[in-house]
């Protein structure tokens, strides 16, 4: 007996851990090969939950808040997680705590005293057998499989948790992303209108002069050419910003024909002063999706377990408390009681490899499990490296626009000082015009492209949301 005790002790131990090696974390001391030149990063300065206030738009902050309230995804995430978490506590009380049952029956018996083998047992039949007991059911876990099935639903709420963390991240970016874009998109619109009506112009001079001769048809041919490309960019700009706004509406909650939303411009927005930078070896701690894929890795990792507690014996303790009488008048009366004790082993013996190819399966299930979670490790490092690439990039081109618009508007200001003078034609002041606004839209995309990729560093750093209250 004692031997036999220490023989299901060593297998209770040996189960307890399972033989799958964990997977190798990725780790790295930088983002980038070469250091990045963005002045505004700062490298382990803390970044704040609601990270879209760096942007110091009060119509914004509104927006993001009305989207993280009303947003049917985060509904569908919030539900997931508390069914998750209803999953975890059912199950926990199924398997921690003894099953209690109560049961009542009665039934009509017609017994032939002959086939008990007893012809002259006086029994009257039919009878009537009434019967009350309680019933108290525990299986033991001595190997383990229930406190890895508990982890792993544990695990399956962590995932849920972490992936509601990420659509409300997603969520913010893309409001967030959307503000920027139709700022944009409303300053290209006015800037373009305003190219149409100077080419206008320039196409009445032009005209006039070929009416008076001092110019040849083919310049008012090529004129009437660039006025049409130029209103052919119009409506592909109102187009993308009307739909912009229906996905603003969806993004809240609201049908696009009933939502009421701000109109954002980029003066109403101010580029973030700093830009917090995580360490590298914290990016795996902060990015949600990192963090569910680590929780599937601790899930898959529970059912080996499962798996492999399952080869071995399951023990099973019971106990009944009752009454039995021929009537239901004589139930719980003196003489009528009874219990019963017992308790069951089972032991897998032969299931046609049954047991084994499924423990096999949950180990191939770890290791892909494992491939995922590095994948989606190495997936977060090159998110980060792309966007602070593109933030030095952004940096470079919005210098060289602003430039390029400042030489503009000194050319506009030379040729308009000229055109007092009686220097040049209005036909030069004009043309001088259409290449300032054609500068400052330049700009005004390479402005938007830095605003949106600072929002997309946010995201990819995780966005601050292990600073806030736990959900």
């Amino acid at each position: 007996m004692k031997r036999a005790a220490t023989c299901i002790l060593f297998l209770a131990v040996g189960c307890a851990h399972d033989p799958v090696r964990p997977p190798d974390i990725p780790t790295a001391e930088q983002y980038t090969p070469t250091p990045v030149t963005e002045e505004r990063l700062a490298p382990g300065k803390d970044i704040p939950e609601q990270w879209w206030t760096l942007f110091q738009s009060p119509a914004l902050e509104r927006l993001v808040r009305q989207a993280l309230e009303g947003s049917p995804s985060l509904a569908r995430a919030n539900a997931k997680l508390r069914q998750a978490q209803e999953d975890l506590s059912a199950r926990t009380g199924a398997t921690r705590f003894p099953k209690v049952d109560a049961k009542l029956s009665a039934n009509r018996v017609d017994v032939n005293p002959q086939s008990l083998g007893a012809p002259s047992l006086p029994v009257q039949t039919p009878f009537n057998l009434y019967l009350a007991s309680v019933g108290v059911s525990y299986t033991l876990d001595l190997f383990g499989s229930t406190r890895r099935e508990l982890e792993g639903l544990q695990a399956g709420i962590d995932y849920q948790r972490y992936e509601l963390e990420a659509a409300r991240l997603m969520l913010a970016g893309n409001v967030v992303t959307a503000a920027i874009r139709e700022a944009s998109l409303r300053e290209q619109i006015a800037a373009t209108q305003e190219i149409i009506e100077l080419q206008e112009r320039q196409l009445a001079i032009t005209e006039r002069l070929v009416n008076l001769g001092t110019a040849a048809q083919a310049d008012a041919v090529a004129q009437r050419l660039d006025l049409a490309q130029i209103r052919a960019v119009l409506p592909e700009l109102q187009r993308q910003l009307e739909q912009l706004r229906h996905r603003l509406a969806v993004y809240i909650g609201q049908p696009p024909g009933t939502a009421e939303l701000p109109e954002f411009k980029l003066m109403d927005l101010k580029l973030p002063s700093e830009l917090p930078l995580s360490l590298p070896s914290e990016l795996a701690r902060q990015r949600p999706d990192i963090r569910a894929a680590e929780a599937l890795l601790h899930q898959a990792s529970s059912r080996v377990g499962v798996a492999t507690a399952n080869l071995y014996p399951q023990i099973t303790l019971s106990a009944s408390l009752g009454s039995l009488a021929s009537s239901g008048g004589d139930l719980f009366t003196s003489g009528t009681g009874f219990y019963v004790l017992g308790a069951s082993l089972t032991q897998p013996i032969f299931h046609g490899e049954e047991l084994q190819a499924k423990r096999r399966a949950a180990i191939a299930a770890y290791e892909q499990a494992g491939a995922a979670y590095q994948e989606v490790v190495l997936q977060g490092f090159q998110n980060v490296a792309d966007v602070l690439r593109a933030l030095e990039a952004d940096a470079k081109k919005l210098k060289e626009r602003s430039e390029a618009a400042a030489q503009a508007r000194r050319y506009h200001d030379i040729t308009s000082a000229r055109f007092k003078a009686g220097g040049v034609s209005y036909f030069f002041l004009l043309d001088a015009q259409r290449k300032l606004h054609g500068a400052l839209i330049d700009r005004t995309q390479a402005l938007a492209d830095r605003y949106a990729d600072s929002a997309a560093l946010f995201q990819a750093l995780g966005g601050g949301w292990w600073r806030g209250p736990e959900r």
